[in-house]
């Protein structure tokens, strides 16, 4: 999955993250009227990284059609139709990938040891713990992804609504254009929100 595939991205972190997704970070203005969506363009400054050399390796042409046909599946899949010209759309889309380079420090318990020692006054001796309390401490690098999707007001020049997904990225963002759609669909899930809220 995207989250998979990255994201998403992604991606996205759309088409490189762990095997087990994690769930989009939602937010949208409460007092905006989705309803009035039913067209929707992508914004001429969607799909661009940040994050240095790691950016660029993820982020090809090939994954950027792939994640804008992902994200293109989700919105039709829904009832939006997606259009060309921005001037003409209702609301506009806009994704981002920024990457990071981690270090995973973990500390493991090597469990104890047990045997016969001397201790104390004189030649006695005693069953008792040898090497107490051992730890392996374990230290890895892993890059990590945050696919941020952004839905527009064209008119208001504001994002109203907004999906983030943080995830570990896999070796290399796959190349299953199926991958990129199931994850589009879960970054996408609580679009538009499901409670409509009237304009103030």
């Amino acid at each position: 999955m995207l989250l998979r595939a990255l994201l998403v991205i992604v991606a996205f972190t759309l088409a490189a993250c762990s095997s087990s997704p994690p769930e989009p970070q939602v937010d949208h203005d409460q007092s905006y009227d989705f309803s009035k969506i039913k067209t929707i363009a992508f914004y001429h400054g969607a799909g661009t990284a940040s994050g240095g050399a790691s950016a660029a390796v993820w982020l090809n042409d090939m994954v950027h059609n792939r994640v804008d046909k992902g994200l293109k599946n989700a919105l039709e899949m829904k009832g939006f139709k997606i259009i060309e010209d921005e001037g003409a759309a209702d609301a506009l889309i806009a994704w981002h990938l920024a990457t990071e380079e981690k270090t995973d420090v973990r500390t493991y318990n090597t469990g104890m040891t047990y045997g016969y020692g001397a201790y104390g006054y004189g030649r006695r001796s005693a069953y008792g713990c040898m090497n107490c309390g051992g730890t392996d401490v374990r230290v890895s690098q892993y890059t990590q992804g945050t696919f941020i999707v952004d839905i527009i007001d064209p008119k208001m020049e504001q994002s109203v609504w907004r999906s983030v997904v943080q995830s570990k990225l896999k070796n290399e963002a796959s190349h299953d254009q199926q991958d990129y759609n199931e994850a589009a669909a879960r970054i996408m899930g609580q679009f538009p929100p499901h409670l409509l809220a009237a304009p103030m």
